[in-house]
């Protein structure tokens, strides 16, 4: 837990959400259960491994005096995530969390809900991913973009404050994409966006109608029982590409478990959609740095050929 503490203690005060202490990388001995993240105005402790009280207090201790010297007089606000195969568990520890909890990245903004179940609203790691779709968006004026496993529509706000002229938005949960359309309100985007709550394996005609597509974003978990298992499902995704792709088009292939390595998505890709041509992998931010790579966030950029 040293190392943890050492980060902490030269904590700066943070303009804007990201990761400050990445354990789970394995570049801190010792450490991996660790995660310190902030979502302004909160910091968030995540462990992946059980914890006591008394390390609970001497981490937050070490956070009170931090925060004191980068923010004298300013209210700590942390909570503390428990997360384990089953079920999270969310404490708040100091403070408070606004009740519209609203963050600011590359002047985007977006609502996060720290203390409901695992995931926030908004994933800190994707975000290179997201400054190429505003890259792509500002270099492709009018372009047409397809979001898929859209979550909370991160993809759609950018690209369309980026110069995209439509996003189609699809995912099941319908939760997620009702904050994603308080995304595009908060942004003011939200004429130019479409959001559909369907299962997308059983929408293929629907989508196929809407495009072709410049860019096609496939963001799926990794495994979510009942509707998507990587092994089995990716497939069934990649090789719908051509024909949802524009010529000269682009698609943005994401996945995010250590348990798969990039050689699994590019094999897919040359398996499923021969014609697709590998132009680069997004690199993660810095703060995710892991001991190998290939455990980390895959974020591959193909090209469909041109007419």
């Amino acid at each position: 837990m040293q190392a943890l503490l050492d980060v902490i203690a030269t904590l700066p005060r943070p303009s804007g959400p990201g990761r400050f202490f990445h354990g789970r990388g394995g570049l801190f001995p010792g450490c991996e259960q660790w995660v310190l993240d902030v979502y302004p105005p909160v910091w968030v402790l995540t462990s992946f491994a059980p914890v006591n009280d008394e390390d609970l207090a001497r981490i937050g201790a070490a956070l009170a005096a931090r925060w004191a010297e980068v923010a004298p007089g300013e209210p700590l606000n942390w909570m503390f995530q428990h997360r384990d195969e089953h079920r999270p568990t969310n404490r708040l520890m100091a403070g408070a969390i606004p009740d519209e909890h609203v963050v600011e990245e590359d002047g985007a903004r977006f609502v996060v809900h720290l203390a409901q179940g695992q995931n926030h609203g908004f994933f800190l790691d994707m975000a290179e991913g997201r400054r190429w779709v505003r890259r792509w968006a500002a270099a492709h004026p009018g372009g047409r973009v397809l979001n898929l496993f859209a979550y909370t529509c991160a993809f759609s706000v950018v690209a369309l404050q980026a110069g995209a002229a439509a996003v189609a938005n699809y995912d099941m949960a319908r939760g997620a994409l009702s904050t994603g359309r308080r995304n595009h309100q908060l942004n003011g985007v939200q004429e130019r966006a479409a959001f559909h709550a369907h299962d997308i394996f059983s929408s293929w005609g629907k989508i196929r109608r809407g495009g072709p597509y410049d860019l096609v974003v496939l963001d799926p978990p990794s495994y979510q029982k009942g509707s998507f298992v990587a092994t089995k499902d990716y497939a069934r995704l990649v090789r719908r590409l051509p024909e949802l792709l524009a010529p000269g088009g682009h698609a943005l292939v994401c996945l995010n478990t250590p348990k798969l390595d990039t050689a699994f998505l590019r094999d897919l890709v040359a398996t499923e959609a021969p014609g697709l041509a590998f132009i680069e992998r997004v690199a993660n931010p810095a703060a995710f740095a892991d001991e190998s790579e290939e455990r980390s966030l895959k974020v591959l950029v193909y090209r469909q050929p041109a007419a």
